[in-house]
């Protein structure tokens, strides 16, 4: 392979490879950029300043000599910079390019005729035929090329004579000038797109992944707003719904004593009568208090006031088992934090109601208690080794015992968590109650 050839060859990048440069990649990109386009820009002038400084010490070059070649030359510069140079998209219009690359062609095949050194003007032919041409027009550019190298190599115009073996070794070194630098140009050429189509991608993908990243942080802000809202929602809720039974209820039960004890104090002479209303202020008497107890069931409870939830479930649940004879293990797992009031008040009615159905109905010996604190979801998790019940059929609580699993699930359900269970008959029970892990300070 030629000179002309090799030059070719590592300037598309086909020689061989160095070590990354320090720096950060838009820097190294930076580098590669300006290389490229100092090359495609200044590339012609090499071939020619090689020519001009080696012909002297080889070729005679009397004064007559120079007054030809050196307008060539002049005319290969200034033909190179008008069209790559000073406006280098011009050579990039495809009905410009062939123009560009014929007259290269011809001025360079003048002056490779007069002096063989001028071959090396090759480093432009062969890039700039990708470059400047389309489709298999730019093969016709590296053949044109690889032909001109050959006639340098052969000599130029100092062959004496063009005969049949002249030709045929022309042709010869012209497909495998062809074939050497033109694949190794090729390859330069698509390594060279692959290369910038990585990096428009990486581009590509770190603008989505970073739109991404804050699109996922509004989300996140925005659910965690709008979970402290439908969690400010529920209060208010609930105090509405307090504030009507308590005047369905109690108000009117007491309202209902009072009047019937107003009722006994005025008959003092029917004894029988006196005895009926204070039988009737009796029995009001029982209703308000149920009343009241099943509303104030819906409330915060005490423990809470005075211990963190985790400490607050632990007492509860040891109280309980002393009470239940039954044997139970209570464990808590991650970081405790404090919650949203309403969200701790669900998980401790929660777990207290779970254990109670434990003593009632599960003719448990032992009985687990978990707490688990992870990064979105704070989940209890209660577990027993009763009699278990088929969860098609439904647990049968008696009336009044409690409210039931049915009633769990809705206050679970209204801070937004979930309830699951796992039982069957013979093999115990698992209650897991999941609620969002929101801090105590999130307000709206």
């Amino acid at each position: 392979m030629s000179g002309a050839e090799r030059g070719a060859a590592v300037a598309e990048g086909c020689g061989p490879a160095v070590g990354p440069l320090p720096g950060s990649d838009e820097l190294l990109d930076a580098r590669e950029r300006r290389f490229d386009s100092l090359f495609e820009r200044y590339v012609p002038y090499l071939g020619l300043v090689i020519g001009t400084a080696l012909t002297p010490f080889v070729i005679p070059s009397p004064e007559g000599f120079w007054l030809v070649t050196g307008p060539l030359v002049l005319a290969v510069g200034t033909w190179s910079y008008v069209f790559t140079s000073r406006q280098p998209a011009r050579a990039s219009d495809p009905r410009l390019g062939p123009v560009y690359i014929s007259g290269l062609l011809v001025l360079s095949a003048v002056l490779v005729y007069l002096s063989p050194f001028y071959g090396f003007q090759a480093l432009a032919g062969y890039t700039h035929s990708f470059l400047y041409l389309r489709g298999r027009w730019r093969w016709a550019g590296v053949v044109a090329t690889a032909g001109l190298v050959a006639y340098s190599q052969l000599g130029g115009g100092l062959i004496a004579e063009l005969n049949p073996g002249v030709i045929a070794g022309w042709v010869a070194i012209t497909l495998i000038n062809g074939a050497v630098a033109g694949g190794f140009t090729y390859f330069g050429t698509l390594s060279a797109q692959q290369s910038h189509r990585r990096r428009d991608i990486i581009v590509e993908l770190n603008e989505s992944n970073r739109r991404l990243s804050e699109s996922l942080e509004e989300n996140a802000a925005l659910h965690v707003q709008l979970l402290a809202q439908a969690r400010e929602a529920g209060v208010l809720d609930e105090r509405a719904r307090l504030a009507r039974e308590i005047h369905d209820t109690i108000a009117q039960g007491l309202t209902g004593i009072v009047t019937q004890l107003e009722a006994a104090g005025a008959a003092d002479d029917d004894a029988d009568l006196r005895h009926r209303h204070i039988d009737t202020a009796g029995g009001l008497a029982r209703e308000s208090l149920t009343e009241a107890r099943r509303s104030v069931d819906a409330l915060a409870p005490g423990q809470l006031a005075e211990a963190q939830l985790p400490d607050a479930i632990a007492e509860m649940a040891k109280k309980w088992a002393e009470t239940a004879d039954v044997e139970l293990v209570v464990d808590t797992t991650g970081e405790p934090r404090p919650l949203l009031p309403e969200l701790e008040v669900t998980l401790f009615r929660v777990a207290q109601e779970a254990l109670a159905n434990v003593g009632k109905h599960a003719s448990a010996a032992r009985a687990g208690l978990t707490l688990s604190y992870m990064d979105d979801v704070v989940v209890l998790d209660v577990r027993d080794d009763g009699r278990g019940f088929s969860l098609e059929a439904g647990p049968r609580p008696k009336p009044g015992s409690g409210f039931g699993l049915a009633a769990m699930e809705q206050r679970v359900r209204r801070v937004s968590g979930t309830l699951a269970v796992e039982s069957a008959p013979g093999e115990g029970t698992a209650l897991s109650a999941s609620v969002p892990a929101i801090p105590a300070e999130v307000r709206v």
